[in-house]
């Protein structure tokens, strides 16, 4: 059978949980009432480190999900994402429209990824 494995393990969620070869990590939020952008980098740093840790990194990505709060901010994200992004490494990605944890998060991330 194969192991599970959970990082930074709370009351509620593990920041990343590893199954096999597939890293799933928590959704990544900035801080709160930066812009879109200050939050966006703020989440991909943090998929970085959590990715890292992980035995990963963002060419491994094998898929991303993108909650933003409000559509209108859909450029704003992605010209951070578009920065960073490995080219040639693009992962299958959506992104939608929700209403988040609290009003002053603008963007959430949620990324699965193999082990390097």
């Amino acid at each position: 059978m194969t192991e599970i494995t959970r990082m930074h393990t709370g009351a509620r969620m593990s920041q990343i949980v590893c199954h096999g070869d597939t890293v799933y990590l928590a959704g990544q939020v900035g801080n709160p009432g930066d812009s879109v952008a200050d939050q966006s980098r703020t989440c991909l740093d943090n998929i970085e480190k959590l990715l890292a840790e992980a035995g990963s990194d963002k060419t491994r990505i094998l898929q991303t999900t993108i909650w933003l709060a409000d559509m209108a901010d859909f450029a704003e994200m992605n010209a951070v994402w578009d920065a960073w992004v490995a080219p040639g490494h693009t992962p299958a990605r959506a992104c939608g429209e929700a209403k988040l944890a609290t009003p002053e998060y603008r963007v959430e991330f949620l990324v699965t990824a193999a082990r390097a």
